[in-house]
């Protein structure tokens, strides 16, 4: 039972209280008592004339000792009962028992503290507990959290899915992991959930996947003019149409599983964008390292430099990266869709971004201008030879 400590401490001054009230009346019944004994006597031992002349209170409390009845108990003024007199003969009189105060009765403080630690509700919002079933009802499942009541679990928060047999999922003496989602009612009794834990651990677990770069595989379950809608980890994720490889025919991925890394993810708003083409850039870029001899198409032609496509993402060729020789205009040795074999000079995952050098591949510079099928045709020899000067110049800057 839950008791405060200030309910304590006032049941305590009043016990008290009533205790001096008792030993008063007993007082004053004494001093009564004591000034009938003394008229009597007065009237056989005295001539007829005299005249009483009542004693002082403070000589009562002199000659009998009443201020040691302060703060005695009614128990104490009455003495033993007649089952108890064998035994309290022994025992001191009242007369001889010191005074009692409030702080003389049994009281720990630290022991009162820890009866009510004992009695804390279990369970607060959003705390994860582990339980053991031990009754079911229809429309959900009882749990033993530790609590002076137990705990309850909807039948819609027994898990992620349709759950059509409690029994079976839920046997009695099960341990089950559980979060809290509402404090104890007046009962008792707490709310918990399991698909809410489940629901926590799956978007810890993206979280992390997103932090590692990793890439996922989730099967695509419908689809609308936006895209396709899909399941991660029992998360319910958006691929928009513009991320996916065949956004075109975004109907025909139902039931197909994809391959996808991740635009955003937000469990405060329970927000999870992904895209299938980041993911392809992801997967081809594990494939390609710094040194590297590539192949592809000029795809576009900038001021600045070549776009050549390498199979789902794009590198880019520089203009002072094409050849060690003077030209006048890129297109003197690469047009567009023109086949490019060129070595990777620089990568930066993060960016989406490739760096080619067809320079390199040159015996001299300027060889490109006037033999550009030789160079193209003894490419993987030559890259070999423009690898030990990548990696001499990576040397030197270290």
């Amino acid at each position: 039972m839950h008791i405060s400590r200030k309910d304590e401490q006032d049941r305590l001054h009043r016990e008290a209280g009533e205790a001096r009230a008792a030993a008063d009346a007993a007082m004053a019944r004494a001093v009564e008592l004591e000034q009938a004994a003394q008229r009597a006597q007065s009237t056989t031992a005295r001539p007829p004339t005299a005249t009483f002349k009542p004693t002082a209170v403070g000589d009562d409390d002199a000659r009998f000792g009443t201020d040691e009845l302060s703060g005695m108990s009614m128990a104490d003024l009455l003495g033993p009962s007649d089952s108890n007199k064998k035994s309290s003969k022994s025992s001191p009189s009242p007369a001889t028992t010191s005074s009692r105060s409030v702080d003389d009765f049994d009281f720990d403080e630290g022991a009162f503290l820890a009866a009510l630690d004992a009695n804390e509700p279990v369970g607060t919002t959003g705390e994860v507990v582990t339980g053991t079933v031990i009754g079911m009802e229809s429309d959900g499942v009882y749990v033993d959290i530790g609590g002076k009541a137990p705990g309850f679990m909807p039948k819609n928060e027994c898990g992620l899915g349709v759950i059509t047999n409690l029994k079976e999922r839920f046997p009695k003496g099960l341990e089950i992991e559980v979060l809290v989602t509402r404090e104890q009612n007046a009962d008792g009794m707490v709310t918990i959930s399991c698909r809410a834990l489940a629901l926590r651990q799956s978007w810890d677990k993206v979280k992390q996947l997103e932090k590692e770069g990793r890439i996922a595989q989730v099967k695509v379950t419908g689809f609308n003019r936006g895209g396709v809608t899909c399941d991660l980890e029992g998360l319910r994720g958006f691929i928009p149409r513009s991320q996916l490889q065949d956004g075109e025919n975004h109907e025909a991925l139902v039931g197909k599983t994809l391959g996808v890394a991740f635009l955003e993810v937000n469990s405060e708003t329970r927000k999870l964008v992904l895209s299938e083409k980041r993911a392809a850039t992801a997967a081809r870029f594990s494939e390609l390292e710094i040194g590297q001899l590539v192949e592809g198409h000029v795809a576009a032609i900038k001021p600045y430099g070549l776009f050549v496509d390498l199979g789902g993402i794009s590198g880019l060729l520089h203009q002072s990266a094409i050849t060690g020789g003077s030209m006048r205009s890129m297109r003197e040795i690469f047009d567009q869709g023109d086949a490019v074999k060129a070595l990777i000079t620089d990568l930066d995952p993060g960016r989406g971004r490739i760096a080619l050098n067809t320079a390199m591949l040159e015996g001299q510079p300027g060889e490109l201008l006037v033999e550009k099928d030789k160079v193209m045709a003894e490419a993987t020899d030559r890259a070999n030879r423009a690898r030990n000067v990548l990696k001499q110049q990576e040397q030197s800057a270290g």
